[in-house]
């Protein structure tokens, strides 16, 4: 069974991460917040020590629940920095909270991020992982839209990423098992446009509506936004951390 060459052979974590889960289409709110939490936790990391750690940071975030996350308070941000279960690091953590009352502005996460693939996956044809992209134009417009929103650790290579575990593009390679699996039918497609004609989307590459200057922020988000790190993926880059952040990062 062919599979994609960035899964690691002999790790059975990471094979049922690929092969149930990577790239398949979600439109669940709650999972896409999981998944853009996660993506920015692993900036200069290993997804396998996230991998790891999910279940430490589903039960530390309140399973992603957006409402309540957005609800913590300093108190509950010092509390996490000292949870092993997590990536101990003082600005990914914040951002997660920031993150969830960003959300919350939104009237739908899934609308506003299939947006930017116009409703529908959108599918590569590469034959090695040399051939993928680190990002693409709608992981940098998905960037872009998102820092002006005021979410955190969202730079382009991180959203491709996020884009890519979350399904709203297929990017593994085409001679892996999962390829025509998750690769969208002509009926799937067909049902999904009649969806976006039922309920037009919101937000994102196709000309977002937006209110007039910049989204509601507290005070102590704007002074904090202005640290927003770009971060990495899988392939590259590493999030912008002091000294003695990057060695509490030693034990996650």
């Amino acid at each position: 069974m062919k599979r994609c060459e960035w899964v690691p052979e002999g790790d059975p974590a990471y094979w049922a991460y690929h092969d149930e889960e990577w790239g398949v289409p979600s439109h669940d709110d709650r999972y896409l917040f999981e998944m853009l939490t996660l993506e920015g936790a692993q900036a200069g990391l290993s997804w396998s020590t996230i991998l790891r750690k999910r279940e430490g940071y589903r039960k530390a975030f309140a399973n992603f629940d957006a409402e309540k996350v957005a609800r913590f308070t300093r108190r509950d941000v010092e509390r996490l920095l000292t949870d092993p279960g997590i990536v101990r690091n003082r600005l990914k953590v914040e951002s997660t909270v920031n993150n969830a009352r960003r959300v919350l502005e939104l009237e739908s996460l899934s609308d506003y991020l299939w947006g930017f693939v116009g409703g529908e996956p959108l599918v590569g044809r590469w034959k090695t992982l040399g051939d993928i992209p680190a990002e693409t134009e709608e992981s940098r417009a998905m960037s872009k839209d998102l820092k002006w929103r005021g979410f955190r650790f969202v730079g382009p290579t991180i959203c491709y990423a996020f884009m890519q575990a979350a399904g709203l593009v297929n990017d593994h390679v085409v001679d892996c098992f999962r390829y025509a699996e998750v690769t969208p039918s002509r009926g799937d497609l067909a049902r999904a446009a009649a969806r976006r004609h039922d309920r037009p989307m919101k937000g994102g590459h196709t000309g977002p509506e937006r209110r007039s200057g910049k989204p509601r922020r507290s005070g102590e988000d704007r002074r904090k936004g202005k640290r927003d790190a770009a971060g990495g993926d899988r392939r590259s880059g590493e999030d912008r951390r002091s000294g003695d952040e990057r060695r509490k990062d030693k034990d996650a």
